[in-house]
């Protein structure tokens, strides 16, 4: 009986080690070295199912739609509006003026949740007036459906934590109240295209065009290096000359031999590809 426990509890820890396995060359999430947390994040699907682990892998290999529920369940959608106010003034101060002379200025916000972060840059172009916000192209992409839904509508609850940094000017200018919240304004919603698109997926970055700008912020937290790489190369590759690559603060890839160039303002720190 002892030995049946021991066998049962070595393939359960198989399993999820394999379903961990299949996240991390799907979408570069690593829960291998967290297993235990992929499993209290897989509980309820389970159970719904009625599937052991082993039977949702193979599940998972013969229905792939089923991934969309599996991102929504792994992914951390956590967000708000003026998120780390320091990068967006320096986006401002001395990121935008330098394409004053472009006639079409082409921003990429990789992961960009339900939304928040692309209405920001909106915004705050808007308010810059570095640039004509009619100039601007922000395209906005995220791995997860559901996000994406919430995102596209640009509609959220008044009570939303996603307002907490958020100035009641920009509010009152940019916000329209509705039911029991506020949509942004279709100034603002019009100049942004949402997609679908998985960061690891080579056909899904190759219909990236080129941009000069991109936003990924709080996104390398959850890969490791060999991801990390992967990604910044593929953010490389996608950039123009001399475009700008802006990443969370706690995010840094200083000594990764990147090709980038490390630019240190008074406040944060962001990256430049050489050649413009």
């Amino acid at each position: 009986m002892y030995i049946k426990f021991i066998n049962e509890t070595q393939n359960y820890d198989v399993c999820l080690e394999d379903l961990g396995q299949m996240i991390y060359d799907y979408c570069g999430l690593n829960y291998l070295d967290n297993l235990s947390l992929l499993a209290s994040k897989m509980a309820k699907r389970l159970s719904v199912l009625d599937m052991s682990y082993r039977e949702y892998t193979e599940f998972l290999k013969r229905n792939p739609q089923e991934w969309n529920h599996l991102i929504e369940l792994i992914t951390n959608n956590e967000t708000y509006f003026f998120r780390e106010e320091n990068q967006l003034h320096e986006l401002s101060r001395a990121v935008l003026p330098q394409f004053r002379n472009q006639e079409c200025i082409r921003i990429w916000s990789a992961a960009c949740s339900t939304g928040e972060e692309p209405y920001s840059l909106a915004m705050t172009i808007a308010e810059s007036g570095a640039v004509p916000l009619k100039s601007v192209h922000i395209i906005a992409t995220d791995i997860n459906h559901k996000v994406l839904q919430i995102a596209r509508r640009g509609w959220y609850h008044k009570n939303s934590l996603c307002f907490r940094r958020t100035p009641q000017e920009m509010l009152d200018k940019y916000f329209i109240p509705q039911d029991e919240g506020f949509q942004i304004s279709s100034f603002i919603k019009d100049r942004i295209e949402f997609r679908h698109s998985n960061l690891l997926n080579n056909e899904d970055m190759a219909a990236i065009e080129n941009v000069d700008i991109i936003f990924c912020r709080n996104v390398l937290i959850y890969f490791d290096a060999a991801t990390t790489r992967r990604v910044i190369a593929k953010f490389y590759n996608r950039l123009n000359a001399g475009g700008f690559l802006f990443l969370g603060h706690a995010e840094t890839i200083t000594g990764m031999n990147t090709h980038f160039e490390t630019i240190n303002a008074r406040a944060t720190f962001y990256y430049r590809k050489g050649g413009r």
